[in-house]
């Protein structure tokens, strides 16, 4: 039996003449954001208040930014700026002093760093070499 598998899933539907549901929706939000500026203010500054509020709605509804719904990139940054950062900075090195020996040259005085004789070393690395060879 043959079924007819739907195409174009990706593309919404044109409900409102050439619009999107989406589409009529952020247009039909900026005339209403822009009638009541004009009622409420005087003209001139309705103008100058409204034009940018209007011309945002429009943006939403049309504009792509990078193949997106610009609704995509406001919400994103929007997200970015009030959300938490993780901050990551690089080590800078530590300069050496040429009169003191490597020996004596520790970055913390209260930091202990246990030093291994070279017998000890090759003690270690054979234990280790010979449990390896056990568990396998």
């Amino acid at each position: 039996m043959r079924y007819q598998v739907p195409q174009f899933i990706e593309v919404e539907d044109k409900i409102f003449g050439p619009l999107t549901l989406k589409q009529f929706l952020y247009v039909g939000g900026g005339a209403a954001s822009g009638f009541i500026i004009w009622s409420i203010f005087p003209k001139i500054i309705a103008v100058i208040i409204g034009m940018p509020v209007v011309g945002f709605f429009i943006a939403l509804a049309f504009y792509q930014y990078n193949n997106r719904p610009l609704v995509l990139t406001v919400e994103n940054s929007i997200k970015y700026f009030l959300g938490n950062k993780l901050y990551i900075w690089k080590k800078q090195p530590k300069e050496i002093n040429p009169d003191k020996p490597k020996e004596e040259q520790v970055a913390d005085p209260g930091l202990f760093v246990p030093k291994l004789s070279d017998s000890k070393l090759k003690e270690l690395s054979w234990s280790l070499d010979i449990d390896e060879k056990l568990d396998n």
